[in-house]
């Protein structure tokens, strides 16, 4: 659709329905955004602005989608694409990690209803967390967006096979550090 056609849509639309359907589609898209933000960059601040970041782009570019898959992957890329420029950004390279005494204390205050979860649901959300980037974001597409593998490819502009290859490695090194914690947990013996 070319933008003078799309201007004239929106022209005979009453304000109150050109917001309507902005708010639906971030309605729509809102979660799966958030999710994979938090799944890349790992704390909950960055990925509220990473969040905003999408949706801010969607609001000023005004993509015209094809159907819902299409809509789908265009979040999906651009949330990719904001994270990405989120680890390059200045203030990443000059950011010093804090004490890890510090990052317990503080994961030990902040509960959130929304994240409480069983000990393995928590422990396979932070063994995910500490993936490479290019292994968690196949992983949360794969599993918790449930692409194919082929859909992934085009999303991160990449072959099936590596993606496939990225799969297996991300779960291997997934069950690698699954295990470490049950080995010094005696043996891992739980009922």
């Amino acid at each position: 659709m070319d933008s003078m056609r799309r201007e004239k849509i929106v022209e005979n639309l009453e304000p109150q329905n050109v917001y309507s359907s902005y708010e639906e589609i971030i309605r729509r898209n809102s979660d799966m955004v958030y999710r994979l933000a938090f799944s890349l960059v790992k704390t909950r601040s960055d990925a509220e602005d990473i969040y905003q970041e999408v949706f801010l782009r969607y609001m000023q570019k005004e993509p015209a989608f094809q159907n819902a898959e299409h809509e789908k992957a265009w979040f999906l890329r651009v949330t990719i694409n904001c994270c990405k420029n989120f680890w390059k950004s200045p203030w990443m390279q000059r950011r010093v990690a804090m004490e890890s005494g510090e990052v317990e204390d503080a994961a030990e205050n902040k509960k959130e209803a929304v994240y409480e979860l069983d000990h393995d649901k928590a422990a396979l959300i932070d063994a995910v967390k500490r993936l490479p980037a290019k292994y968690r974001v196949v992983i949360h597409l794969f599993y918790y967006e449930e692409l194919t593998v082929e859909e992934i490819g085009r999303i991160t502009k990449a072959k099936a096979s590596t993606v496939r290859t990225r799969l297996t490695r991300a779960r291997r090194q997934l069950g690698s550090l699954l295990k470490a914690p049950l080995a010094h947990n005696g043996g891992g013996n739980r009922k």
